[in-house]
């Protein structure tokens, strides 16, 4: 008897924890219009049994093939947040029962996502997809309502075309981007071409003039670049590893006339005088340099 006693008080008692609401569902009368907080209550054994219900934000993922404005196939899936109204769940268990997410998001999610996405292009949902998100809300929220389900948000997780023809006309964009780039670069690169022909022709025409105003100032500068590439000439020979024997009136390439060479006090023979040829040519360079 106390057996009995004991199991009749335990199952009159049940708990509602956080997060959750309760019903009583009566075998003779059917569900109770009364919601049952977090707690402990009481219900008549063998007769009621409770009906725990999970009143916190759901995520549930739903994908709906759809059609855009211009006629492409879309494929969109949305992430849903939801919740019951509290208030109702007497209701909810009466008309749509604990599974109510599932019999009534995915019908209103593909309605409400077909009307939505039919108002843009292709184009549009992959730019707008924001705007598109707010607007699936609001009529959603609208419909949810209806069956008692709160949303708390609705976003797009994916939104891709599978139309040939989107993927081509996306394609065809991509490579007119690609190709105006590329001819941007060819008219900034002839520009700067432009630019450099126009300094280099302004540089060497400067060369020219100052050029010019020294020999006009100074005959012997002529005489000092002429003696000057010799040396160049020279250095580069003394540094090479193979030796080369020259003549030095053929080292100096008419740089300097006989009377220059008897100036100089060297003779036609002086080929072999390479070092004092070498010591002559650059004391008059450095004469011809101190006139100029």
């Amino acid at each position: 008897m106390g057996t009995l006693t004991v199991a009749a008080l335990w199952k009159a008692i049940f708990n509602v924890e956080g997060g959750q609401r309760g019903i009583i569902f009566n075998k003779i009368t059917g569900t109770r219009p009364v919601v049952f907080d977090e707690g402990t209550h009481l219900k008549i054994p063998f007769i009621e049994e409770e009906i725990i219900y999970d009143i916190r934000l759901k995520p549930t993922n739903i994908r709906s093939p759809t059609g855009s404005k211009d006629l492409q196939m879309m494929d969109i899936a949305l992430r849903v947040l939801s919740k019951p109204d509290p208030n109702k769940i007497p209701t909810i268990h009466k008309t749509l029962g604990i599974d109510y997410n599932d019999r009534v998001l995915p019908s209103i999610v593909n309605e409400v996502t077909k009307a939505v996405v039919a108002q843009f292009t292709a184009a549009e949902l992959m730019v707008k997809r924001e705007q598109v998100s707010q607007q699936i809300k609001q009529l959603l929220s609208k419909r949810a309502a209806e069956f008692h389900i709160t949303l708390d948000d609705v976003s797009i997780t994916h939104c891709m075309a599978f139309g040939k023809e989107f993927r081509a006309a996306v394609e065809s964009k991509q490579v007119a981007q690609q190709e105006a780039e590329r001819a941007r670069f060819l008219v900034e690169k002839a520009k700067q071409d432009k630019r450099s022909a126009i300094l280099r022709a302004m540089g060497e025409a400067e060369s020219a003039r100052l050029i010019g105003q020294a020999v006009a100032q100074n005959p012997n500068f002529l005489k000092l670049r002429r003696l000057e590439a010799s040396r160049e000439i020279a250095e580069i020979l003394a540094g090479s590893q193979n030796r080369v024997l020259l003549n030095a009136d053929n080292l100096l390439m008419n740089t300097i006339s006989k009377e220059e060479a008897v100036d100089l006090e060297l003779s036609p023979d002086a080929g072999a005088n390479f070092d004092l040829l070498m010591q002559r040519a650059k004391k008059m360079t450095d004469e011809l340099a101190k006139d100029d």
